[in-house]
């Protein structure tokens, strides 16, 4: 996707950009959460290494798996424009449609609490893999119902699979591919700041901000999304305890990049947390 929205700007034909195809410690790692072996750092130290080495002159992430603060040595140029930031729910027509203490694989702690805000009867099996490793353990009966970014299977021609659900706030940065680039390579963030989509990069920035002001880390259950309308942002988001039973909610409406606003409605939700879940924080 990055490849052709390069070629399209600049109108580079199919021999002006090498796909650098690199497997990821996340990738590797699908036994355990990764937040047991090194969080979201895990997504992103093989592809900072072939940059920092020459071998490549951008990186393509998932942005909702790229760390909040990032080294200083790299900078995030461009973002293509969001796809659907919805979750969808593979194996029931509905949350409430779910059996009683039925089993859902996931192994994401956002997902889990919201959950189990909604349904504390509900077992969570941990599910790790690709979307295609995660449908077979569903298909094989290890679960009875498995929740799966949207923006995922749209990219993998699989729209038709699962039910999205529209009232439940998704991670911050879903559904965002960025393109990050060496601060020092000019040339690259040149070619790369061509195909940017500013709504997208500033809805981003909003909730990574948002992110920063609360100290959360991978096992911290967050969930935020970020909206604008002409120069407005709205950014929604809500923090929960693990097991889902307690949940602080805010919303803040501020000019596109006033990166204050975004870190005054996290420490908003983290003043109005009891005190076992601002602890799940650092901020």
């Amino acid at each position: 996707m990055v490849a052709d929205a390069l070629r399209a700007a600049h109108g580079w034909g199919p021999q002006w950009i090498e796909l650098v195809p690199i497997t990821t410690s996340g990738d590797m790692i699908q036994d355990r959460p990764l937040s047991e072996v090194g969080g979201k750092g895990l997504w992103t130290k093989e592809l900072d290494k072939s940059l920092q080495d020459g071998v490549t002159d951008m990186s393509v992430h998932s942005m909702k798996d790229v760390e909040t603060i990032r080294p200083t040595e790299f900078v995030l140029a461009a973002m293509l424009p969001r796809a659907d930031v919805r979750d969808r729910l593979i194996g029931a027509e509905s949350i409430e449609a779910l059996p009683h203490w039925g089993r859902v694989g996931t192994s994401s702690p956002r997902r889990t609490a919201q959950l189990l805000s909604r349904r504390p009867d509900l077992n969570i099996v941990a599910f790790r893999g690709n979307v295609a490793t995660r449908l077979r353990r569903l298909k094989m009966g290890e679960a009875d119902a498995t929740l799966l970014a949207a923006a995922g299977l749209d990219r993998l021609d699989k729209s038709d699979v699962g039910v999205a659900l529209d009232d439940l706030l998704p991670a911050p940065a879903q559904g965002a591919i960025g393109i990050e680039v060496l601060a020092g390579n000019q040339r690259a963030r040149q070619f790369a700041t061509a195909i940017n989509h500013e709504p997208t990069c500033a809805c981003i920035a909003a909730e990574r901000a948002l992110l920063e002001a609360l100290g959360g880390d991978c096992r911290s259950p967050i969930a935020a999304l970020a909206t604008i309308e002409g120069e407005t942002i709205t950014l929604r988001a809500e923090i929960l305890t693990n097991d889902g039973q307690q949940v602080e909610r805010g919303t803040i409406h501020f000019p596109a990049g006033d990166v204050a606003a975004p870190a005054a409605l996290g420490r908003q939700l983290l003043e109005q947390a009891s005190a076992p879940l601002r602890a799940l924080f650092a901020g």
